[in-house]
């Protein structure tokens, strides 16, 4: 039995050990399949989405998916403190218990001195310190160094792993709110383009495509190696990262598909980039969460049913708009075709496993658009008050045009 307990003891606290180290220090993506912080995501996402689903209201479902990252995170935490616990307590135990307990008594079960090695383990690690307790071996006090050791290093791991989540979800989510007013609630790429079509328009387009070109290169280099961000939602609703960047990738896919121009070759020839670089991160978030058979059948399906032919023939009139021909030209939809299958499988894959819906291509119309009440207001000359209207009669600059004042 004590040999028993070594190695089980032995194996709890590496585990845990190991896997601290590979889901906070390690800066890339860990693999192994038995991995403790996969195993825990895998059994608790899933119940929590069942549980969720049951709720009728939409908002208070939307809240329960939200909540689950921060207490996710939380959870995580107290696995891995349970495991190094559960682990000293038996490597104590496989070295006979050597603690002075006065609450035992001599010949007590096995049991009871297990409790008291599990009490000496949590206050070690916590670095309280057993004072009710005494070692009675040298290979107890040093063992209980070392998880004194341990119990530090846990608390500063923690403390250093929580600011760098959210500066890296904060960071996220202003280039996500930033695109409200860009491309509409919930985002859409027909939208997107509509609200570029004006005099400079593309270079606006073109700047916007390398900020999230560089953005898609950050969501690569943080979720890959913290997966956990990528369960914590956005706090406006309407709003996700995953939408956010389909909804991107979309208008790209539409500037790659479409002829365009001279004056739009330099936005498609960005889009090309930005695509490339937010199609990479989709595919290795699908990897991280083993979703490649989900890819696989969307694949084989030939098409996601994002563009059916009513939104393609709305899509058209919309794009229209902002001087992208679509309709009429078999090409640019065959394209179009092609470039959708290379994205929008990772993009479905993570979607149905997140719970997160991806954005129409077309915005639906609603009352209270916020854009075109101000670009209608904007476009009213009669709207607009003259500056005299705006002056006081009684200040002196409406009289700066009077040649004088007098004395």
């Amino acid at each position: 039995m004590y040999v028993i307990a070594l190695i089980a003891g032995l194996l709890c606290c590496s585990s845990a050990v190991l896997d601290a180290f590979q889901t906070i220090i390690l800066p890339r993506r860990p693999t192994g399949r038995f991995r403790i912080t996969r195993l825990f995501y895998r059994a608790t996402w899933r119940p929590w989405v069942v549980a969720a689903k049951r709720l009728q209201n939409e908002r208070a479902r939307d809240q329960m998916y939200s909540i689950f990252g921060p207490m996710s995170l939380l959870m995580l935490l107290v696995v891995w403190a349970f495991l190094l616990t559960f682990g000293f307590a038996l490597l104590f135990f496989a070295i006979h218990t050597p603690f002075l307990d006065n609450s035992l008594t001599p010949g007590e079960h096995r049991w009871a001195q297990l409790q008291t090695d599990v009490y000496v383990s949590g206050t070690t690690l916590t670095t309280l310190g057993p004072g009710d307790v005494v070692p009675r071996s040298h290979a107890a006090r040093w063992l209980m160094i070392l998880e004194s050791g341990t119990g530090l290093g846990f608390v500063a791991l923690v403390i250093g792993y929580l600011p760098v989540l959210y500066q890296a979800f904060s960071r996220r989510e202003v280039t996500v709110a930033l695109l409200d007013s860009r491309a509409g609630s919930p985002p859409t790429a027909a939208e997107l383009l509509r609200r570029h079509a004006f005099d400079g328009g593309q270079e606006a387009l073109i700047t916007l495509l390398e900020e999230w070109e560089r953005w898609a290169a950050e969501i690569l280099e943080s979720h890959i190696s913290y997966p956990i961000l990528c369960y914590y939602r956005s706090q406006h609703d309407n709003q996700s990262w995953l939408s956010a960047l389909t909804a991107v990738l979309d208008m790209c896919a539409l500037l790659i598909a479409t002829t365009l121009g001279p004056e739009g070759q330099a936005a498609a020839r960005q889009a090309q980039l930005t695509f490339t670089l937010g199609r990479h991160a989709l595919i290795d978030l699908g990897h991280v969460f083993r979703l490649e058979e989900r890819e696989r059948a969307w694949v084989e399906r030939g098409d996601t049913g994002r563009l059916t032919p009513e939104i393609f023939a709305r899509l058209c009139g919309a794009v229209g708009e902002a001087q992208v021909r679509l309709c009429g030209d078999q090409s640019s939809a065959e394209r179009l075709l092609a470039i959708r299958l290379l994205y929008e499988p990772s993009a479905m894959a993570i979607s149905e496993h997140l719970e997160m819906p991806l954005p129409f291509w077309v915005s639906e119309p609603r009352k209270g658009d916020q854009w075109r009440k101000i670009s209608s207001l904007r476009s009213q000359p009669d709207m607009v008050l003259s500056t005299a209207e705006h002056i006081s009669r009684e200040s002196v600059t409406a009289h700066l045009h009077d040649g004088g004042h007098g004395d």
